[in-house]
């Protein structure tokens, strides 16, 4: 499981739990079912209206994909595309297109075999940045479709809220206390159940999704600059170089912190440029 994910739903179970036990005289108050099924009734109900079947039936498996902990293999694509790129190098499109079945990326395996094939590099890059276009179009209709899912939860929590309001107001002179109470805890529970869907639940699923295609559009990028650089027949240690500074870390890219303040290039002690008055900026 995806260790940040894991966090927030124990962080989540542990903030309700604190909640109800200790904010709430009897904790079975906050279990009402008639507001469980209005709120998740009518959100799919709404859901199933605004998209088609198959989109809807896919969320399931969404969920799935934020709980599993998916790795992107960054490395070893590297690898990968620094090896046939070696083997290029040395006009032996054989051998390239012996190592092009042990490539386990397709979008790699894709460019790589449009450059064997001798194939334009304009046309090459058109391809995959179409490719790109396409994932990210999708991937981005997947984390709304949550989205739309985190407006309809509190939306049909003030329909529960208002029948519940509906009701009372039709007893209410009957001066009955019990019944009275029923119907306002159904008021009150059905927009709680709609925040509470909404927030912790639907958003952070498609944050989290935004989050992935965010992620993997920058491994796709990285693999279209080294396809780029291998149809101009750029060096392979050039290329590993440029390739890796996609996926570098660096909290601070002008400054390096990591060494304190002495560290070359920034801090108190960095010399200045030769002829610069001190404190104008370039």
């Amino acid at each position: 499981m995806n260790p940040s994910t894991l966090i927030g739903m124990v962080a989540s179970v542990v903030l309700l739990g604190v909640l109800i036990l200790f904010a709430a005289d009897d904790p079975w108050l906050f279990i009402d079912w008639p507001s469980i099924g209005i709120v998740l009734v009518g959100t799919m109900a709404a859901t199933f209206l605004s998209y088609p079947m198959g989109e809807v039936l896919r969320v399931f498996k969404l969920i799935g994909t934020v709980m599993r902990n998916e790795r992107l293999y960054t490395e070893r694509d590297i690898e990968e595309l620094v090896d046939v790129s070696r083997l290029w190098m040395r006009d032996d499109p054989v051998m390239v297109e012996k190592a092009l079945p042990r490539i386990s990326n397709p979008f790699l395996r894709t460019g790589v075999q449009l450059v064997i094939d001798r194939i334009p590099e304009e046309d090459i890059l058109d391809l995959l940045q179409w490719r790109i276009s396409r994932m990210k179009a999708k991937e981005a209709a997947e984390a709304q479709l949550f989205r739309v899912m985190a407006s309809y939860a509190p939306a049909f929590g003030m329909i529960g809220t208002l029948v519940g309001l509906i009701n009372l107001m039709d007893v209410i002179a009957s001066g009955d206390l019990v019944v009275i109470g029923k119907h306002l805890a159904v008021a009150l529970m059905t927009t709680f159940y709609g925040i509470l869907l909404a927030n912790l639940v639907f958003k952070p699923v498609a944050v989290k999704l935004e989050r992935r295609t965010e992620q993997r559009i920058v491994l796709m990028n990285m693999v279209l600059q080294g396809i780029s650089m291998m149809c101009a027949r750029r060096s392979p240690s050039l290329m590993r170089e440029t390739l890796n500074s996609f996926v570098a870390h660096r909290e601070d890219e002008i400054r390096d912190t990591a060494s304190g303040p002495m560290a070359p290039g920034g801090g108190a002690g960095a010399p200045r440029a030769p002829g610069r008055p001190e404190g104008r900026t370039p």
